[in-house]
């Protein structure tokens, strides 16, 4: 694996690891936003409003479904009605099935985190005359953003994971080299295929953690509590030592 990994043209050839790796996180990036648009405002409302709820134990039942079965039988029901050369085929049922698996997460968590605001600051919101859209974008969503951004790590996540069965449609992605060291019986491709897939899964939570480290507000997150605290702790300290000297 380490020598296969380790062959320059491995990486630059035609359908290498950068095309597929480019391609991979073309497959993902769909899916994860068009899920966090659908899922995003629905997860809201349905928060905010408390009506709807019967559609995150839905979402969330999609976590069960067969990825392959499905792929393959959303395939047979879209192709019939594609006529169109290319590849859109194949990369519809494909983008269907990432995007159902990236729904539930973001509708749960976003609902959850909208139920878990405080209902005194809502109705503080109100008491300032706020409307509900109001208290929806400067109250409840920027105090649910936390587990809002855990929530697409977790879609980002299983989305990358899930995306090698593109190459099971003949779509490339790194699961290419997963399927195609398979039926080659080339394990050094195959398990290669499985460890860049980890990296990046493991590269792109890395950056989400980051980007949710400083979107999120210090009095939201706690950082701003802790800094506080230490800071009135060590003032403690250095009082006391004060008197003991």
């Amino acid at each position: 694996m380490i020598s296969w990994l380790n062959d320059p043209l491995n990486w630059t050839m035609h359908g290498g690891i950068l095309d597929q790796l480019s391609a991979h996180l073309q497959y993902a990036l769909i899916a994860i936003v068009i899920g966090a648009v659908l899922a995003l405002p629905a997860g809201l409302l349905i928060g905010h409003t408390g009506r709807g709820r019967w559609l995150v134990s839905a979402s969330n039942a999609l976590r069960a479904l067969p990825v392959v079965g499905l792929l393959i039988l959303l395939y047979v029901m879209i192709a019939p009605h594609i006529h169109t050369r290319g590849d859109a085929v194949y990369l519809i049922p494909t983008e269907v099935v990432l995007v159902l698996l990236a729904i539930p997460p973001i509708l749960s968590n976003t609902y959850a985190g909208v139920q878990n605001v405080d209902p005194a600051v809502r109705d503080a919101a109100a008491g300032m005359g706020m409307r509900g859209g109001q208290v929806v974008r400067q109250v409840e969503f920027p105090n649910a953003l936390p587990l809002v951004l855990s929530s697409i790590r977790s879609a980002t996540l299983q989305v990358i994971a899930t995306a090698t069965v593109a190459a099971y449609l003949g779509l490339g992605g790194l699961g290419r080299f997963v399927y195609d060291g398979q039926a080659s019986q080339d394990f050094a491709q195959r398990n290669a295929g499985a460890l860049l897939v980890a990296l990046l899964a493991l590269a792109a939570d890395l950056l989400l953690a980051l980007v949710q480290r400083y979107a999120v507000s210090r009095g939201v997150s706690g950082r701003f509590a802790a800094k506080s605290t230490r800071g009135a702790v060590g003032a403690a300290v250095a009082i006391a030592e004060s008197h003991a000297m």
